[in-house]
């Protein structure tokens, strides 16, 4: 079982995901701008990121690129949260986001052709 990510690291993620591969550096800069975090911060979580698996650090530079896909990880917090929140049960987190959204009719489409290919 893939390990859960904090929300501090799923921020870390999304920039390694956007920009990989980049630096340590670069995410610290980044993160300073956009979160407000210190580097110590930012060190900190891509060490846990590191030490979980979640991404490669390699000299020089200690460049980061991700271990695992955002796809994937996207997949493991849907389960989490279908599992935890939804008593397992799909549909009823898909009642749950239909009910109070109106959708358009390309999402409709969209989720039409998701639901017949399975």
């Amino acid at each position: 079982m893939q390990e859960k990510l904090f929300d501090s690291e799923v921020k870390v993620m999304e920039i390694v995901w956007e920009k990989s591969p980049i630096s340590a550096k670069e995410i610290s800069l980044i993160a300073a701008d956009t979160i407000g975090w210190n580097k110590n911060t930012t060190y900190t979580v891509i060490k846990k990121l590191e030490a979980k698996g979640f991404i490669n650090r390699e000299d020089p530079g200690f460049i980061c690129t991700p271990l695992i896909s955002r796809e994937k990880v996207q997949k493991g917090e849907a389960k989490s949260l279908v599992k935890k929140v939804f008593g397992g049960s799909r549909k009823a987190l898909f009642s749950a986001l239909l009910e109070d959204e109106p959708l358009s009719e390309e999402e409709v489409v969209e989720l039409r052709k998701l639901i017949d290919k399975r």
